[in-house]
């Protein structure tokens, strides 16, 4: 597949690795141009990619443009290689900026998708969403869903979820490095050195993750597992619905959704 991108930042650069560790492209297939031209020679020295003189050039030669630039440069980007995006699939992971500018930008026989991904894409481990366009085909699909199950999970939801997914994994990282920092100042509290700490939270957190992933059970069903009557997990559990951490991360997701909502130009109320 000969994919090119516009922008090599961390996410871009993950995914770049990532389609270059599971194959989906050769390094000859790929093909990237940054404004900052040294991160694209840089990355183009590491990984054996092709760096181009501009987006145009990347448009030309590529069947998939990936556009991963801040979404202040985004449209421009799209403008200047709109000339050679006919016909192409044009997928973008810039937040905030709909699928119709998009189009508007790319051109109308440019074929769009809208991607959410997480930083976890950096690991391997991503939660990305994405939405089309009209005139997406299922062939488009398939190289979306190739490109992003390259560096975790791809989800199909319609545009007007994508604010959400934002609210939930794209912020959510955050959420969960907020909580493992917690559960080790716990622990520190409690007598344990804190490197130990830290290490036991991170693997508990990822033990529990996978759990869930590999059970396929519903979480409320694993907490039940271990919480045994008059135990110690369930005076932990009593302290955190005291403390209301159920609603407060609810509250959070709602927050940022509302947040991406404002960023978009879209109505806030809820």
């Amino acid at each position: 597949m000969k994919i090119g991108f516009i922008g090599c930042g961390k996410m871009g650069s993950a995914l770049i690795q990532g389609v270059l560790a599971a194959k989906v492209s050769e390094p000859s297939e790929v093909i990237v141009h940054d404004r900052l031209s040294e991160a694209a020679e840089m990355l183009g020295t590491e990984s054996g990619i092709r760096v181009a003189r501009g987006n145009r050039e990347v448009a030309a030669a590529s069947d998939v443009v990936l556009l991963c630039v801040k979404p202040e440069d985004a449209l421009a980007a799209l403008r200047e290689a709109a000339p050679d995006l006919a016909g192409k699939l044009l997928v973008s992971i810039v937040a905030g900026i709909t699928i119709e500018s998009l189009q508007e930008a790319a051109g109308a026989k440019c074929h769009v998708v809208r991607v959410m991904p997480n930083t976890a894409a950096l690991v391997q481990k991503g939660a990305s969403a994405y939405a089309t366009g009209d005139g997406v085909t299922d062939k488009d699909i398939a190289a979306v869903q190739e490109i992003f199950t390259s560096v975790g999970q791809a989800f199909h939801v319609k545009e007007s979820l994508l604010d959400a997914v934002t609210g939930l994994s794209g912020s959510g990282p955050a959420y969960v490095y907020l909580f493992i920092e917690a559960m080790s100042d716990g622990g520190v509290r409690m007598g344990l050195p804190r490197d130990l700490a830290t290490k036991l939270a991170v693997q508990t957190v990822a033990g529990a993750a996978g759990m869930v992933s590999e059970t396929v059970m519903h979480p409320a069903l694993l907490r039940e597992m271990v919480t045994s009557p008059g135990g110690t997990t369930i005076a932990g559990l009593a302290e955190l619905e005291r403390a209301g951490l159920r609603s407060a991360v609810m509250d959070a997701v709602r927050a940022a959704t509302l947040r991406a909502r404002e960023l978009g130009g879209g109505d806030a109320q809820d």
